[in-house]
């Protein structure tokens, strides 16, 4: 899907041709919408470089333009096996408009029409691309927190477990920090080598502006960093205690047992054919079942008092 934008001062506006100081935005082109966008002038690398999952964060320059891959955060859905996942994000300066190509839509520039960005104009595109980095920053620090209140939620459920069930949720989790470490120094080695290229020297806004965002994400990467090194001891920690929950059922089953089968041994005693004591007087079964009664009471005190109940 194309999409062709432009900021007016009273808001957004729908192209159906791209024009000086327009956005373009593409998610998941068609073969026809890639036609379209090669008519434009677009070099074919440009086009497909941020189409593949697995692309890197990086800067490529041709014929004047200038291809920025970002790696950027997308929600799975908790079924997910990586719930919280990045995809490649690719960001194309024109001398006449700026393009975004995206395999999946994504939160990040769905933002950019709420009216919470100031200065949002698609005509600077310096300033644009700036936003767009620190949008992507603040959306990192956004699913960590939202990672760490579920961890937190995982961990209540945990305590008392004596299951793998919560210890692999806690893996999805764990899989989603490292993954986003991994994009976020990718993301900030790509930021430092634009910040070399004096792209962003044209206004002191725009240095002023990618000092954030270079701090955002710095705060991000450390974020990333504390959470996945908790998560991965709270992990280690967990582990003993699941062990050891379930060595204190297996210690109560064991015990129950034990109490339950004095009854059967003693009845099995008199179950035998031969002579036995009590067998000709009156009240015989009361005295089993009191002496019976009395060796159980004693093996459940000795277990109380061993700790084993």
């Amino acid at each position: 899907m194309i999409t062709i934008l432009k900021t007016q001062p009273e808001g957004w506006i729908t192209l159906t041709e791209p024009t000086l100081g327009s956005w373009i935005n593409v998610i998941d082109p068609t073969p026809a919408e890639l036609e379209e966008l090669r008519s434009l002038g677009i070099p074919e690398d440009f086009i497909t470089y941020p189409l593949d999952v697995d692309e890197r964060s990086r800067t490529e320059r041709e014929n004047g333009e200038v291809l920025i891959v970002l790696r950027v955060p997308y929600y799975q859905g908790e079924t997910a096996d990586i719930p919280y996942n990045t995809i490649p994000l690719g960001i194309i300066l024109t001398p006449t408009f700026i393009v975004t190509i995206c395999k999946r839509p994504v939160e990040i520039l769905e933002s950019f029409f709420n009216g919470r960005v100031r200065d949002l104009s698609t005509s600077k595109f310096i300033r644009f691309l700036l936003h767009i980095l620190l949008k992507t920053a603040e959306r990192y620090l956004a699913n960590v927190r939202e990672i760490n209140k579920r961890v937190d939620i995982v961990e209540d459920r945990l305590q008392m477990s004596t299951r793998n069930k919560e210890l692999m949720e806690l893996l999805k989790y764990q899989k989603s920090l490292t993954i986003f470490a991994t994009a976020l120094k990718s993301n900030e080695l790509m930021m430092e080598r634009l910040q070399r290229s004096r792209l962003f020297t044209l206004y002191p806004e725009d240095e002023d502006l990618l000092e954030d965002v270079l701090t955002e994400n710095q705060q991000a990467i450390e974020m990333t960093n504390i959470a996945a090194n908790i998560l991965s001891a709270m992990m280690d920690a967990f582990a003993s205690i699941i062990s050891n929950n379930l060595n204190v059922v297996m210690k109560l089953l064991a015990s129950i047992t034990i109490v339950v089968s004095l009854p059967t041994m003693v009845s099995s005693f008199y179950g035998m054919n031969i002579d036995l004591p009590f067998q000709q007087n009156d009240q015989a079964f009361l005295i089993v079942l009191g002496t019976t009664l009395l060796i159980t009471l004693i093996a459940v005190w000795v277990f109380v008092k061993r700790d084993l109940f």
